[in-house]
This record gives C-alpha cells, structure tokens and sequence, in this order.
C-alpha cells in the first residue's frame, strides 16, 4: 500500500532504527516508544490484519519477533514483555498494518494493563463450544 507508513519504512522509504530484518519482515524501535526499547515487528508486505496475513508469512513475523525477544533477553537481560497485537479497530489498532508491540517491563513502570473480568461468563462455555461445533469439556479437578 503505498502510503501506509509501515510498508515505506520496509521499503527503506521513511526513517526507522531497525533492529531486524528478514526476507519478509521487520523489527523496528516504535517512534512513540512506551518504555525503553519498545518494538515493532511486521511484514513486509501489507496486511491489514491478523484476518488477512498468510501463515507462511505470519510464521516468519513470529519468528523476527522471537528473535528479538531472545537478543533483548541476552544482550539487555529484559526478562519480561508484553507481547502485544490490536487487529480490527475496535481493539484498538490505530495503523492498519499487521504488526506486533515487543513492550518491554520494568519495575514500577507505571505501564499497567488492566482488564475487566467477567467470572460469571464461565457458566455460558458449553454454549459457547456447541456453538463453534468444536472443542470439549474436560471435568478434572483444579490444583
């Protein structure tokens, strides 16, 4: 796509800091950066979402960003992220280009992640897997 900002910069066509780099995809520190070394990993090639990637290609997107987890955990010693994708915008993805955060933890960052709970909607799963016509109940104690 040609003015979608994440296939020019895989296009060495607007300025990044990339930290990875395969045949078909990208790592590159995020220019509104979260915590330090906050990262993006992508394809090369646009997708818009989860939805519309091959698996060949997410495959090799999974492994750019295994990649730059273990060089952060080696080099940096990072021993906890997020990993984090938003695909469709309801979940809040804000570029429409498939692509990965690598959020980076520290102590007291202030970064919280906080979801609603909603325990009561365990009691709707039988329905919720009849409805699929997939998946089965396995009714084994809880340790």
């Amino acid at each position: 796509m040609k003015d979608c900002i994440f296939c020019r910069i895989g296009r060495y066509g607007a300025r990044s800091w990339m930290v990875a780099e395969t045949e078909h995809a990208y790592a590159i520190l995020d220019i509104h950066p979260m915590n330090k070394w906050h990262t993006l990993v992508m394809p090369k090639a646009h997708y818009e979402n989860i939805f519309d990637i091959p698996i060949e290609v997410l495959h090799e997107v999974m492994s750019t960003l295994k990649y730059v987890v273990d060089l952060y955990h080696q080099k940096l010693g990072i021993d906890a992220v997020q990993i984090i994708s938003s695909n469709g915008k309801i979940a809040q993805q804000d570029v429409f280009h498939f692509h990965w955060h690598i959020a980076p933890r520290y102590p007291n960052d202030g970064q919280d992640i906080k979801w609603k709970l909603y325990p009561e909607m365990v009691n709707e799963y039988h329905n919720m897997l009849e409805q699929l016509g997939v998946g089965k109940f396995i009714d084994a104690p809880i340790k």
